[in-house]
């Protein structure tokens, strides 16, 4: 179902509430060229990923103190998981779920622990003037994601590559698609929808069909954004990858050679995708040379290049170093280089809540209040404002 105003006007009363002015401009976010514009103004796109809001049992209180949080270093939009497969509705095991596989047969959630659960989250968002990035399914194992899909309906073990190119898999993710999009495709606090988290022809299991290249998975792009856009004319729509190249030149360097079965120009080409993304892990990805700090600029250099050519919005949606990798120093220069060289947006992985039954999850790169990585993210976020216009 669409989330009607009246429900949207009752969720609100059990959050804390912004002030009216805080929540200013109603309207769907909209691209222009390289920008993104709300209400005919300009909008800029700056914020924190938090997938976890919307799940393992978060209260209304809770989330309306992360997306508080996230909205004190000036952020304006949030990336957060719209997906939790299970195959088991054990609640001790998962409080919150939005899809249950039982073999083929599979259900989608709508009750109190599952998309009605999410109706919280967006109305938390709207209280705290936040718009949402909205991701559909996950590449790797957590939370579900594709190899459920492939698994339940195929059979244990078959390809995860499955995913992009079986017609029963497509269809079961289709309908899950259907159910959740068209639920908010009225909702203006939706900023855009993205298609997975991290596709890649790989996932979290070693099953692969040897099949799988930057076509197979830019043809499923073609067909899964065209079908959002049938079901949802308001809302942008985005991929949600890593943004790996494909460069006829670069054989050696897997970022760049299409060996993952993305290739970045490709798909920001196709005319359903509103917006581009990447993400950024030097450290995770083994891409030292000649540091961290300088391969990661030019990642974002690489981005902003190709946002220029295809003369749409590009994200850096998700990055992260550790303290140990002197995230202070890291951060302020791709902050500096993404903003100063007309990069469309930045969000960062991850927003942080300290709860008084225990803070939010912490994977290394965590962003607490308080912190010198948040305040990092306060002093940037002016900066991107000011270049705007949106101050």
């Amino acid at each position: 179902m669409k989330l009607s105003s009246t429900f949207i006007a009752l969720a609100l009363a059990a959050v804390s509430f912004a002030s009216p002015a805080a929540r200013a401009g109603s309207g769907y976010v909209q691209t222009s060229g390289q920008a993104f514009t709300l209400d005919g103004a300009p909008y800029t796109v700056y914020g924190e990923n938090s997938y976890w809001v919307g799940l393992s049992g978060y209260s209304t209180d809770q989330m309306n103190q992360a997306f508080s949080d996230i909205a004190a270093t000036g952020g304006t939009t949030v990336r957060t998981w719209g997906f939790n497969d299970v195959n088991s509705t054990t609640a001790s095991d998962h409080p919150v779920y939005y899809q249950y596989f039982d073999g083929k047969n599979i259900t989608v959630n709508t009750g109190a622990n599952g998309l009605a659960n999410f109706d919280n989250v967006v109305a938390a968002a709207k209280a705290n003037n936040i718009k949402l990035i909205v991701t559909l399914t996950n590449n790797w194992g957590d939370y579900g994601g594709m190899d459920v899909y492939v698994n339940s309906i195929l059979g244990y073990g078959q390809p995860h590559d499955y995913f992009y190119s079986n017609p029963d898999v497509i269809a079961a993710y289709k309908n899950y698609v259907k159910a959740f999009v068209s639920r908010y495709a009225n909702e203006p606090t939706i900023f855009g929808w993205e298609l997975a988290n991290e596709p890649r022809c790989g996932g979290s299991t070693p099953a692969s069909s040897g099949t799988c290249t930057t076509k197979t998975i830019t043809t499923w792009i073609q067909d899964i954004s065209s079908y959002i856009k049938t079901v949802d004319s308001n809302h942008l729509v985005g991929l949600g990858d890593e943004g790996w190249f494909n460069w006829a030149n670069s054989t050696s360097d897997w970022t760049s050679n299409g060996s993952n079965g993305i290739d970045f120009d490709a798909n920001l080409a196709i005319s359903s995708i509103d917006f581009g993304t990447f993400h950024l892990y030097p450290g995770t990805w083994q891409e030292s040379s000649p540091s961290y700090d300088q391969w990661g600029q030019t990642w974002i250099q690489n981005h902003r290049n190709s946002q220029v050519t295809a003369n749409k919005p590009v994200l850096l949606e998700e990055f992260g170093v550790t303290v140990s990798q002197d995230q202070t120093q890291t951060y302020n220069d791709w902050y500096s280089t993404a903003i100063n060289g007309g990069l469309s947006g930045v969000i960062i992985w991850q927003a942080g809540s300290n709860y008084s039954s225990g803070n939010s999850p912490d994977d290394g790169f965590t962003v607490y209040p308080g912190t010198d990585a948040y305040n990092v993210v306060k002093t940037f976020s002016a900066e991107i404002k000011k270049r705007d216009g949106t101050s």
